[in-house]
């Protein structure tokens, strides 16, 4: 693990605070006047995905997570848990809390690849693919001339998520949404 000067603490970098891993989501180097420089962070915990904004100054510095990635499918959420197993060996199972991955594990499917994100050898978070295609299983008809609500309908995809789409949607139709936003990117197939 390497040590990580005021400076090198950057976006996207994987840093140990407080003994925790904390994904670093920007960072700005600046100097007040007379002052030394100081490099002003917005970290989230990789587990709770808390947020807090930390200066680092000249003198400080931090050690680089050493984090690992693991192939994994997901199998199913029950009583708030969602369990997954490690690809190619199905005997190897283990969950999150619900609530932790919730904003991600809405958008998957049953035996859905993803990656796994580990810090010292445990499984802490998850990683998904920005944009994944889903199939609607349940849309309400549009009503023609219905335009006063901007156009838009609450569909339900098959993994169990409801998206503002436009009123051409149909149940069986294939959709392409974005992950990191809950949008809907467009139409991949008709049914």
């Amino acid at each position: 693990m390497a040590i990580l000067s005021y400076n090198e603490i950057v976006q996207k970098k994987v840093i140990v605070y407080n003994n925790e891993p904390y994904e670093v989501l920007s960072s700005h180097v600046f100097r007040m006047q007379q002052r030394k420089p100081v490099n002003q962070t917005k970290l989230r915990h990789m587990v709770s995905g808390r947020v807090l904004e930390i200066s680092f100054h000249q003198n400080e510095n931090a050690e680089e997570a050493d984090m690992g990635r693991m192939e994994a499918t997901y199998l199913y959420t029950t009583k708030g848990q969602s369990w997954f197993s490690e690809k190619g060996n199905p005997k190897n199972r283990f969950f999150f809390e619900e609530e932790v991955v919730h904003e991600r594990v809405q958008w998957l499917v049953q035996n859905m690849e993803v990656e796994v994100l580990l810090y010292n050898e445990q499984p802490i978070n998850l990683k998904i693919p920005i944009k994944i295609d889903l199939k609607v299983t349940d849309a309400p008809p549009a009503v023609k001339g219905d335009t006063a609500t901007g156009g838009n309908k609450l569909v339900t995809l098959e993994s169990g998520a409801t998206i503002l789409t436009p009123l051409f949607i149909n149940p069986d139709d294939i959709l392409r949404i974005n992950t990191d936003t809950g949008e809907y990117v467009e139409r991949v197939s008709k049914s």
